[in-house]
């Protein structure tokens, strides 16, 4: 595991489970105004561009200064509860008010069934995407330690850093279309609530949302809001990495510091 060395023992098991748990808290609360502009492009089914006059967003910048006037600041923390839950919800409450409006509406109109919406795009794709994560960021960690001379190893956590949003900008891009597949049948059912974004489409299905998708959007529609989704995998990918080092880091030291203060006693 990265940051984690059993044959150290500097950080146990435990420690390092905590760690990981507090850099992805503090990642995702950073990067959640980027994954709600993502959202925003995988739900519009209109082309994303400014030449097209129906299309509410077409590009990261115009999207985040229509959100900011239309919804407020808070707009770009919608969801974020359920996101930080790991909540299948956390598309849909986009379109909502508050998480609790959210689960209501949603169990009232579709039942429990609907909050397993998109589970097969995310099934197929979830184990891939980890993989490849990790192999990419282990496999450019080998490289750097190949191509960086050892004078200039000094910045662990830079290094740590720029491996980890790279390995994330590879990992996302393959694996992309499944997460707008997934983004697309979870808000599937509620119309009315998604119409502010513009046109709505209905899926049966996974097939059925790729069919449509390549029918009327081309093959481009599969990477919707593909440019801020790698802006956020980068930024992600490298903050989780660069924040789980970190307290790592932190907690070997407190253990260093505290076994040397007990021996001076």
């Amino acid at each position: 595991m990265v940051g984690y060395d059993p044959g150290a023992r500097c950080v146990s098991t435990a420690e390092a489970a905590a760690a990981g748990s507090a850099s992805g808290f503090v990642t995702r609360l950073l990067i959640s105004p980027l994954d709600v502009i993502k959202i925003r492009f995988q739900l519009q089914i209109e082309q994303l561009s400014s030449r097209n006059p129906g299309a509410k967003y077409h590009s990261i910048l115009q999207a985040a200064r229509r959100i900011f006037r239309e919804e407020g600041l808070v707009a770009f923390w919608k969801g974020h509860v359920p996101a930080q839950l790991l909540s299948v919800g956390y598309g849909a409450v986009q379109i909502y008010q508050n998480l609790r409006h959210a689960v209501v509406t949603m169990y009232q109109t579709e039942g429990p069934r609907t909050f397993y919406r998109g589970l097969t795009p995310t099934i197929i794709a979830v184990f891939p995407n980890a993989g490849l994560q990790f192999s990419f960021y282990n496999i450019l960690q080998q490289f750097s330690e190949w191509a960086i001379p050892a004078e200039g190893k000094k910045g662990g956590n830079i290094k740590n850093l720029v491996c980890g949003s790279c390995a994330g900008i590879i990992s996302k891009t393959l694996t992309y279309p499944f997460d707008l597949f997934k983004k697309r049948l979870q808000v599937g059912g509620f119309e009315q609530a998604r119409a502010a974004f513009g046109q709505v489409r209905m899926y049966s299905g996974l097939l059925d949302c790729i069919r449509q998708i390549m029918r009327e959007e081309g093959p481009g529609g599969f990477f919707k809001g593909l440019s801020p989704s790698l802006l956020k995998a980068a930024v992600s990918t490298g903050l989780t990495f660069f924040w789980y080092e970190l307290f790592c880091s932190l907690l070997c030291s407190l253990k260093t510091t505290d076994s040397i203060a007990r021996k001076e006693r």
